[in-house]
């Protein structure tokens, strides 16, 4: 399907969320990370912030989000219903929202933006190669980066990377 920066104004509405929750996230102690899923009219239905630093690596809220759908959608309105994440998600939330059967995913930031990002500051890559969802699930339409977004975001992962 492919990436496209046609990002919508009710798009950036979502996004702004969850740049939020990400700033959420990081004042926690996490990484600054937040989604959430809205269904086909429009609704948040779901919403989460990365939850890992506890050690338990799975607790994205992407990975969430498919969860919390295959116990509460229908398969026709997870089809339906969109998820919108400050983040490209990572290979392991790519797959759970291919399996869960969910709708397009929007993303403020790229995984190719971060992967950058990182390098530029040192970081160390994570156990699970930095693929972005196409590769991983290529039936699952995706839209972003958004560049409206991307400073702010890029502020946020220097904070959590320690290189602000």
């Amino acid at each position: 399907m492919g990436s496209t920066h046609e990002i919508t104004d009710g798009d950036l509405v979502h996004l702004r969320r969850c740049v939020h929750l990400a700033r959420e996230a990081l004042e926690a102690g996490d990484q600054p990370f937040g989604s959430l899923l809205v269904d086909g009219t429009g609704t948040v239905r779901f919403e989460d912030r990365n939850r890992v630093s506890g050690g338990d690596h799975t607790r994205h809220p992407e990975f969430a989000i498919a969860r919390w759908a295959a116990e509460n959608l229908t398969p026709e309105e997870r089809a339906a219903s969109v998820a919108y994440t400050s983040g490209e998600h990572c290979a392991m939330c790519s797959a759970a929202h291919a399996w869960a059967g969910l709708g397009p995913i929007v993303y403020a930031s790229s995984t190719e933006q971060l992967t950058a990002w990182h390098a530029e500051w040192g970081v160390e890559p994570g156990p699970v190669a930095p693929l972005p969802v196409n590769a991983v699930a290529p039936g699952v339409p995706v839209r972003g980066p958004a560049p409206e977004l991307a400073e702010e975001i890029r502020l946020l992962q220097a904070r959590s990377a320690g290189a602000a």
